[in-house]
């Protein structure tokens, strides 16, 4: 027993007193690391701190600043960040280490427990997703925050059949996948003082991305579309940013439908690849949107891309009123930028078979039915007016090229040669004429009776919203006595771009 007990003796010796001789010490090592006091090196075992409960660790007595102890009934390394005196544990190497209120979510049971079907989240609590999570419970967020780190491995999966997100709070979502096989993902209600965000999340196979209403701010910031029955339907939002959204053809039923009132929408960027028998935006109900931008988004694929607006304010060809800018591949782009129209007379209609005759004795617009061609964000009918004229509809102002042709024929003959004067007009919303814009007078002399001649007219034209243009004749003069003032217009054309 003597022989057994002595080298242990002769150890401890070794390594308590040895320090006092040495700077470094070395355990299965003979040259320790010069920056070291103790090098200990293994490729088999590990360095054990000393374990104990939270009582026995508060027991210490007069802690040294820096001691470290592991806390077996918090499960975790503390270490002292205060004086002996008054001892702070503060947990070592983990994200809590700062933070309030920070759950780390393993499994269902690290969120709070269920009532009548729905988890109710922690107001103001960051809960970390850490690998795969399972339930048929719907989570009221409550106006928490739920997050993943890796989209591909932080996943909840949901088994239920009404809604997985409820609530009427602010709400968060980040690098997180969501998996259904059926019910939605979808049912929040909140107000306008109310947010809802989420970036870098996947949604898949869910029977509906669900609906999402009320809110004064919803962003969306690179998220994924796979697998559902049905997309997302957003009313009434205040301010909805939608950036980097991709939309696969696995999915069915309209991707985005819009309904109600907005400030603005703003999506950019992204794709919708809408699959056959699919539409991929839907503005059918016709919301009201203050201001609309659709810039940058790629729409493919074999199904409806739009789902246009109705009625009042659209165009044919066109998906859009005139309150969106739209610019993107697959669609028409529009934009106050290519507002145009082209209207002309319709020969020999609506005036039993004559061409329309009038006196120019004074300014007079031409006369005659008009007959649309590709009006874009143009209107033929303006303070009361429905002939010969064309509106814009735009929301900003803009320089437009004016070109216009119409051919006519003095219907009076006195021998003498005459003068007519033929021009663009431009008047406000309300009818009060504004000028006649610089370059688009034209002067024409008549000699005979029953001449028909032809006029170009070109210049360009500044317009505010709700401005319009018309073409006037007027007589000027001729060499002898008796005006030649009355004239048959034949055919009349003018465009706006």
């Amino acid at each position: 027993m003597i022989n057994k007990i002595f080298p242990a003796f002769l150890f401890l010796l070794f390594v308590f007193f040895l320090p006092n001789l040495y700077a470094q010490v070395g355990v299965n090592t003979t040259a320790p690391d010069a920056s070291s006091a103790l090098d200990i090196q293994s490729t088999e075992a590990g360095l054990l701190i000393p374990r104990m409960t939270t009582a026995e660790r508060d027991a210490i007595t007069d802690p040294a600043n820096a001691l470290l102890v592991f806390d077996t009934d918090l499960n975790g390394y503390y270490f002292n960040d205060g004086t002996p005196a008054s001892p702070d544990w503060t947990l070592l190497l983990t994200e809590t280490e700062s933070r309030d209120n920070y759950v780390i979510v393993k499994s269902e049971d690290d969120f709070p427990t269920a009532s009548g079907g729905t988890i109710t989240l922690d107001e103001n609590t960051l809960y970390e997703v850490n690998g795969t999570i399972s339930t048929s419970n719907s989570i009221n967020v409550n106006g928490a925050y739920l997050i993943g780190k890796d989209t591909n491995e932080d996943i909840i999966n949901y088994t239920g059949s009404g809604a997985l997100f409820t609530g009427n709070q602010n709400a968060s979502f980040r690098n997180i996948t969501f998996n259904g096989s059926s019910g939605s993902l979808f049912n929040l209600s909140a107000s306008t003082t109310n947010s809802l965000i989420a970036q870098s999340v996947v949604v898949n196979g869910f029977s509906s991305v669900g609906t999402v209403s009320g809110y004064g701010l919803v962003f969306f910031n690179v998220m994924q579309f796979i697998g559902n029955s049905d997309g997302i339907t957003y009313n009434n939002i205040g301010n909805l940013l939608l950036n980097n959204m991709g939309w696969q053809p696995s999915n069915s039923g309209s991707y985005e439908t819009f309904t109600g009132s907005f400030g603005f929408i703003q999506k950019v960027s992204g794709f919708t690849n809408v699959a056959s028998g699919e539409i991929g935006f839907d503005v059918s109900s016709n919301p009201v949107v203050a201001n609309g931008t659709l810039k940058g988004v790629v729409f493919i694929g074999d199904g409806e891309y739009v789902n246009p607006y109705t009625g009042t304010g659209t165009y044919d060809d066109y998906n859009f009123t005139n309150d969106w800018e739209v610019d993107c591949v697959g669609i028409p782009r529009e934009s106050d930028d290519n507002a145009s129209g082209t209207i002309h007379i319709i020969r020999n209609g609506a005036q039993n078979g004559v061409n329309p005759t009038f006196s120019i004795s004074s300014p007079s617009p031409i006369e005659g039915t008009t007959e649309v061609n590709n009006l874009f964000r143009m209107s033929v009918t303006a303070n009361c007016i429905d002939e010969n004229l064309i509106q814009y509809k735009g929301k900003e102002s803009r320089t437009f090229s004016v070109r216009g042709a119409f051919s006519y024929e003095s219907t009076e003959s006195n021998g003498n040669s005459t003068i007519h004067a033929f021009y663009i007009r431009k008047f406000d919303s309300s009818g009060n004429p504004l000028g006649v814009p610089l370059g688009t007078e034209v002067y024409e002399q008549l000699d005979d009776a029953n001449d028909v001649r032809a006029i170009p007219l070109s210049g360009t034209v500044d317009l505010d919203p709700g401005d319009y243009v018309r073409i006037y004749g007027q007589f000027i003069s001729n060499s002898g006595s008796g005006a030649r003032n009355s004239i048959r217009v034949y055919s009349v054309s003018l465009t706006l771009d």
